[in-house]
């Protein structure tokens, strides 16, 4: 991985962090958020959220300091805690929800050229088709100069970028009144205050905020890279209260300046019309062209952890051994390769179907429920058995939480998107069998509980499948 000086310090760790957070999601965060759920909820929402999303970064912080040995933290993880098939199928849901992801941030980036260019056609036509390739592959060549030349790049568009969020808070602030923001505030109507309505509201905000705050182990992926170990944790940590922060100020605000049956009918990007009612068109500009560079940036960070996590997988023999292949820069060429052909062929989407970035972004988040939950449940494991390390009844704490949060996303996420995460997963068995059978050359691919798990993920496969194909799950 070359010499420190080509490593990455804290900044570009931080850059990394935040760069994969702030994506196109926050600039429709408003529209997304109010689409069920009023300001009490939303609050509601955003303590769990930041008591969850926190404990997750301090697992990770955690992690990369007991175990400077795993060096892409989110798939390694669960091989260390649970298996080798567990390791695989982590490895494999986040590689898929990565790339996914990406599809849908080409989506939104002809969304946002839309504004000023009518002839994407909010990206459903041949000409989004062929700009968001074109994107995609500059992506591509910019990584293949080197992990630490695109990170370089990623930090100076992750600073561009919060230019305009920093502008829109402080304009919601000035234009902020207390009166539309308690305006309903529970979204009871004339009915009397019910507990578990705003409990369904609050589950309604899980799905969004887990897509928007997906990156945060972005520093964990290129751990290997860092100039110093102790930096991989800061960054997570400063990145997650950074990104926190802002997001909870730009949803909080909206709710004190339009209240929430104008928010949750505002066109994408909502922040752009919001701002629009505010001050004019100038500000709609300013947001689109805030959102275009946001989602580049992201588009390029999400291409690097999509590249990155198999690459990882394979040196290690969780992932078949010819995603390990590097050129002479070090950038996994090969896992480069499949992992934007994919993207390419899923951007078709685009010319048939208009409701792409929504099954895309809600395939992706259920997806990366999956190796969350594992690093939540073997830093609870890890902790446990480290008997002799002062800090255990913390750490033990920190992975509590961290697992409890685990379980609430998986159960607010719910059943249909994942019936839907379970094709995913199954699509992965004969990867696992080829990889086990030809590549580590193992005389038996699963033990008996995997077996049984690859069992039941084929089942519920097939079931939603079934489903999908006769309209009985929507998105």
């Amino acid at each position: 991985m070359g010499n420190s000086a080509k490593k990455l310090n804290l900044y570009e760790l931080i850059g990394l962090v935040v760069g994969s957070i702030i994506g196109g999601g926050v600039f429709n965060l408003m529209n997304d958020i109010s689409a069920n759920a009023g300001a009490g909820a939303v609050i509601i929402g955003w303590i769990i959220t930041g008591i969850g999303m926190l404990s997750l970064a301090l697992t990770f912080q955690n992690l990369t300091i007991k175990r400077p040995d795993l060096q892409a933290g989110v798939y390694s993880y669960a091989e260390a805690g649970f298996g080798r098939y567990m390791g695989f199928n982590s490895a494999w849901g986040y590689w898929l929800s990565v790339w996914l992801g990406n599809i849908s941030y080409a989506t939104l980036l002809m969304s946002a050229l839309t504004y000023f260019f009518p002839i994407f056609d909010n990206g459903h036509n041949l000409i989004s088709f062929g700009v968001g390739s074109i994107f995609l592959w500059i992506c591509h060549f910019l990584i293949l100069r080197g992990i630490q030349s695109a990170s370089f790049i990623n930090t100076i568009i992750t600073f561009t970028k919060l230019i305009p969020l920093f502008l829109f808070i402080v304009i919601m602030i000035i234009a902020f009144k207390l009166n539309v923001f308690t305006t309903d505030f529970w979204l009871m109507g004339n009915k009397p205050f019910n507990f578990s309505d705003v409990l369904g509201q609050v589950k309604s905000t899980m799905l969004v905020t887990v897509w928007v705050f997906s990156g945060i182990e972005g520093a964990v992926i290129f751990s290997g890279y860092a100039k110093k170990r102790k930096d991989v944790g800061r960054a997570t940590v400063l990145g997650i209260v950074i990104v926190a922060l802002i997001y909870m100020l730009v949803t909080l605000l909206s709710f004190g300046v339009m209240k929430q049956a104008q928010l949750s009918h505002l066109g994408q990007p909502a922040m752009a019309y919001l701002l629009q009612s505010l001050i004019g068109k100038w500000g709609a500009i300013i947001v689109n062209i805030g959102l275009i560079i946001s989602v580049i940036g992201a588009w390029l960070s999400w291409t690097m952890f999509a590249s990155e996590v198999p690459y990882e997988a394979a040196k290690v023999g969780t992932f078949p051994k010819t995603f390990a292949k590097e050129n002479k820069n070090g950038a996994p060429i090969n896992s480069l390769i499949f992992t934007n052909v994919l993207v390419e062929i899923f951007m078709v989407s685009f010319l048939v179907s208009s409701s792409a970035y929504h099954l895309f972004y809600s395939i992706s988040s259920a997806a990366v429920l999956i190796p969350y939950a594992f690093s939540a449940f073997y830093q609870l494991k890890y902790s446990y058995l480290d008997d002799k390390t002062p800090s255990r009844n913390k750490n033990l704490f920190v992975g509590i939480i961290a697992s409890i949060y685990s379980f609430w996303l998986l159960y607010a996420a719910g059943l249909n998107f994942m019936l839907l995460a379970t094709i995913l997963f199954a699509a992965g068995i004969p990867v696992y069998y080829y990889l086990q059978k030809f590549d580590n050359k193992e005389s038996i691919v699963f033990n008996n509980i995997e077996r049984f798990i690859a069992v039941i993920l084929f089942i519920f496969a097939i079931i939603a499948l079934y489903c999908l194909i006769n309209g009985l799950i929507t998105v």
